[in-house]
């Protein structure tokens, strides 16, 4: 009995002392007393949030497959128009359109999550990257019922006349009458070919489209019924990367130097002799399959959608304005941001992790950064804030011991819409 008694204080001896060594943790949001402004540093980032700053190098959008999580996906919001004529037999309509409409964006989906390999240049190693957007379908808020999908019936407005003297390719009209949400929902408008130009021997009434800075007009489905909407994604695609600032990628510089030019008559492998090594698969091309997105290309649409007080910005799901719990991002390693971010959950520097801000960063309602011991946040001249009329928590820094967590200011970062504001 003594044996044992003896054994039990001296385990609780040797607990009780290892509890009483064991760094407590600390914590306090950041204030302008936890300023460093290490010498390192005196060179800031002079270039501040103006319009020629490297915020707007679309470089700094493309997508880092080391730490995708950084680039949450965005979603597109868009609606769906099927013109009719007043008789209704011009188009598709009811459950058979609405089938269409969801197979369509399905297609469009699916392409855009798998992104093929580029075709061209032969032997290329272009790096596949993840797209990192998707479309979703949105109705009018508020009415449950409303799913996004529109019918109309208009002998007036209703076709669509690819080319000749009647061409209404680049008519608003239609928009302007019919669109619904214009200024948070891309609209796209499916329309028949003219009756008139289907008989004609010279006008092919296939898949076709034109982009309209708020919306989309495209036409082919109804009069190839032997094509799926598998057929028109291609269409569709192509189209909202004009809508994204993206020019045809065959006949003059694009700004990206992964998408090379070439002759662009090769629709199909075997148009003409040569034609299986000199097709284009890119979705920016005319082809037969159009799926390869570069990361140029990518990156140059990012940069569209991250640009404040853009029509193409205000089309995305806000998904960066309410907390989501399970999209925290963690910082281990030593990363950069340069290019503006919406984040959709809290951001925590670990111990060892340093990150640089350079740009603009929006956190959702209730959302906090926080910086342990050891880790490193620089705020290169940026912007902390809620992008949404809302107010994040703000930066709290943890220490343990004579480890702390440590903000580092250079230039004039801004903090805004914090509860716990810097004072």
């Amino acid at each position: 009995m003594q044996i044992f008694w003896n054994t039990s204080i001296t385990l609780a001896i040797i607990v009780l002392t290892g509890i009483a060594c064991t760094p407590q943790l600390s914590t306090r949001f950041y204030t302008n007393a936890d300023l460093a402004k290490p010498s390192s540093y005196d060179q800031a980032n002079t270039a501040g949030l103006g319009k020629r700053d490297p915020c707007s190098n679309y470089q700094a959008y493309i997508p880092d497959t080391l730490h995708l999580d950084h680039t949450p996906i965005k979603y597109i919001r868009v609606n769906i128009h099927w013109m009719n004529s007043s008789d209704s037999l011009s188009n598709y309509k009811g459950e058979e359109a609405r089938k269409f409409t969801k197979g369509l964006l399905h297609a469009v989906n699916y392409d855009l999550a798998k992104n093929a390999k580029m075709l061209l240049p032969r032997r290329n190693n272009t790096p596949l990257i993840p797209t990192q957007y998707r479309m979703v379908l949105a109705g009018r808020p508020g009415n449950p019922s409303d799913e996004g999908i529109y019918f109309h019936y208009d002998d007036q407005m209703c076709y669509y006349i690819h080319k000749g003297k009647n061409a209404n390719l680049f008519d608003r009209k239609v928009i302007q009458r019919y669109g619904i949400q214009l200024d948070t929902v891309l609209n796209i408008f499916i329309m028949p070919h003219h009756p008139d130009s289907v008989v004609s021997a010279t006008y092919q009434p296939g898949g076709v489209g034109v982009a309209l800075g708020a919306a989309v007009k495209m036409a082919g489905p109804y009069e190839n019924p032997k094509l799926s909407y598998w057929d028109f994604r291609g269409v569709l695609n192509h189209e909202i990367g004009h809508i994204y600032s993206l020019s045809h990628t065959w006949a003059f510089n694009d700004g990206c130097d992964d998408t090379p030019l070439h002759p662009q008559d090769c629709f199909g492998p075997n148009d003409r002799p040569g034609c299986d090594t000199l097709l284009s698969n890119n979705f920016m091309d005319y082809a037969a399959v159009q799926n390869a997105w570069t990361p140029c290309q990518i990156g140059k649409i990012h940069q569209r959608m991250a640009t404040a007080g853009t029509k193409t910005r205000a089309f995305l799901q806000p998904n960066w304005c309410q907390l989501h719990e399970d999209r925290h991002i963690f910082i281990r390693d030593t990363v950069t941001w340069i290019g503006h971010k919406d984040l959709e959950g809290h951001l925590t520097i670990e111990p060892g992790g340093k990150l640089t801000i350079r740009c603009r960063v929006a956190l959702p309602a209730d959302a906090k950064i926080t910086v342990k011991p050891g880790g490193t946040l620089v705020l290169d001249n940026c912007r902390l804030y809620n992008d949404c009329g809302d107010q994040w928590l703000g930066i709290e820094i943890q220490s343990s011991g004579k480890v702390a967590g440590t903000v580092e200011a250079i230039s004039q970062p801004l903090i805004e819409h914090a509860v716990h504001a810097v004072q």
